[in-house]
């Protein structure tokens, strides 16, 4: 499966912003990560992938169905009157999976995601990070084929950020998902995605589209070395001329 932009297009009449014409191929079990500052489309991108938008202009093409695709919000959106164990499989209950069966398929993700002492706790008895666990739990329980990731981690102290990118990496790994990943971080994007857009401009067009070469393997080290911090430097040099 692969995802196919052809121009497509998202103005607002309301405020003439949104995405300038794009055309871009995302093939199957990338993690491409959008930068750009507010405003500049990213997220109007991810909401056109997830079919939360219609389009004003182009063609836009891709094979998954809705039940493939998971997207995590920036806010862990965690529904408050249900446990962790219950907002977890609550995808798989929705479907008509019954409870005995939907916590056996949590037990995986419970178990790689740290969530094993909290899974009869309430949203409102959890740190942030915490909360961002189970959301992404929740995400991965239907093993998805496509992820939509809208600053999953911009609420979180930077150690937790590093953690939970480094478990969701080994999780693509596994699972091998098409991931696109919206960051206001520049070392984020380059340290986890394989390839790296920027945006620019209201509506957003694209200004550098980069292939990453550091490989499938990341760990701490890759964000010292030097050729990982000249495109670090590239990147704030472009998002820094941006008016």
């Amino acid at each position: 499966m692969s995802i196919v932009l052809d121009s497509l297009q998202k103005i607002y009449t309301s405020t003439n912003v949104g995405l300038a014409p794009i055309s871009l191929h995302i093939p199957d079990s990338q993690w491409i990560s959008l930068l750009g500052p507010s405003g500049s489309g990213k997220t109007t991108l991810l909401k056109l992938i997830a079919g939360l938008e219609e389009k004003t202009g182009g063609k836009f093409e891709q094979n998954f169905n809705k039940k493939e695709i998971s997207y995590v919000f920036q806010d862990a959106a965690l529904l408050p009157w249900l446990t962790v164990m219950e907002n977890i499989i609550l995808p798989l209950t929705l479907r008509g999976i019954a409870v005995a069966s939907a916590e056996s398929e949590a037990q995986p993700w419970i178990k790689k995601l740290k969530l094993d002492k909290f899974t009869k706790q309430y949203p409102s008895q959890l740190s942030g990070g915490l909360k961002m666990r189970v959301s992404v739990a929740r995400a991965l329980i239907t093993k998805p084929k496509l992820i939509l990731l809208d600053e999953p981690f911009a609420a979180l102290d930077e150690p937790i950020r590093i953690e939970l990118g480094l478990e969701l990496r080994e999780l693509w790994k596994q699972l091998k998902p098409t991931i696109v990943f919206v960051t206001h971080s520049i070392t984020e994007a380059l340290w986890l995605s394989d390839r790296v857009l920027v945006f620019q401009g209201q509506p957003g067009k694209v200004i550098l589209d980069r292939e990453l070469p550091f490989g499938e393997d990341r760990n701490l080290a890759l964000r010292a070395r030097t050729d990982f911090q000249s495109q670090v430097e590239e990147c704030f040099q472009l998002l820094r001329s941006i008016p």
